[in-house]
């Protein structure tokens, strides 16, 4: 008598172990990001380097300079333009921006259901080469990398991130705590196949580094010409060097970058400050009204006051 032989069925390999704890973490901080960013919106929190950030809506992009920071999201998608590159990242990626860096963001996944929620980092440069000090030694690099990147999320990233989260539910430990966990995230991303960026931007010397001291001028002299000598001088290279390492750096030339920051500082102070269109752009630099109504069309797709209006009309700050 033949003996009917049970076969049990294969394994399911479709969810793997670790992708079980992405999961858990990921819901676990987005439950924490509602909790604390209720609105749609930025929230700061009491981690000073941290911010939270809540949107429910991917009609209108928002268009802002972002420094240095590490960012993530728990839910959603986003799609950030700097210069004529893009780069799209949702809850599996992380972003990293080395410098300053004007750009354009458009929440690409997000209803009010399920509301697109994230968080950012601050980056300190100081801490950065603090910890580099203490790191093996990497091989210096003489290639000039992207001041902006995203790469896959890690289970050690995700995990740092989502115990600074945590923190907010429990205030009294942050002065301790927020600090120790901080540098441990800023670790993780220094040892991250990202991390060069990082070296790079805040390491005396650097190309990057040296870069870094032409967008710190170009943001302080905002009303200033463009002088391509005096960048030069700055970042001790010669003109053809700069305009090399600085488009390697930043995706747009000396002259792109510059009018990027003109154009979102004038935009500021027409929404926040209520300054007329004609002061904003002689606050900026521009000495041709006319030229300033042509480039800010081109670049945020409306005249300056057509454009406040509906920034307005949709809460939307800059």
């Amino acid at each position: 008598m033949d003996t009917a032989v049970q076969t049990l069925p294969p394994p399911d390999d479709s969810v793997a172990p670790e992708n079980v704890v992405f999961a858990g973490q990921r819901a676990e901080l987005a439950a924490i990001i509602r909790r604390h960013c209720r609105a749609d919106g930025v929230v700061d929190t009491a981690i000073a380097s941290l911010k939270l950030f809540r949107g429910s809506t991917t009609e209108v992009p928002t268009c802002t300079i972002v420094a240095s920071v590490f960012a993530m999201m728990a839910q959603g998608a986003k799609r950030i333009t700097v210069g004529e590159e893009t780069y799209d990242y949702d809850a599996s990626q992380y972003l990293i921006s080395s410098v300053d860096l004007p750009m354009f963001a458009r929440i690409t996944r997000a209803s009010i259901a399920e509301p697109y929620l994230g968080l950012g980092l601050a980056i300190d440069p100081l801490k950065i080469n603090e910890l580099t000090a203490a790191m093996p030694k990497n091989r210096a690099q003489e290639t000039v990398d992207r001041g902006i990147a995203v790469g896959l999320l890690s289970i050690d990233i995700q995990n740092t991130a989502l115990r600074l989260a945590r923190l907010l539910d429990t205030p009294a430990d942050i002065p301790v705590l927020a600090p120790i966990i901080e540098r441990e995230l800023l670790y993780r991303l220094l040892a991250g196949p990202l991390g060069s960026r990082l070296r790079q931007a805040a390491a005396s010397g650097s190309h990057s580094h040296q870069i870094v001291r032409t967008i710190d001028w170009l943001k302080s002299n905002l009303d200033q010409p463009l002088s391509i000598e005096r960048l030069a001088s700055l970042a001790n290279m010669s003109r053809s060097s700069l305009h090399h390492h600085f488009k390697a750096l930043t995706a747009m030339t000396p002259l792109q970058y510059q009018k990027q920051l003109r154009l979102q500082e004038a935009r500021r102070l027409m929404l926040v400050s209520d300054t007329d269109a004609a002061s904003a752009a002689h606050h900026v630099g521009y000495e041709s009204p006319s030229q300033f109504n042509r480039e800010y069309r081109r670049m945020f797709g409306t005249p300056p006051g057509r454009d406040i209006a509906q920034l307005r009309n949709s809460q939307q700050l800059v």
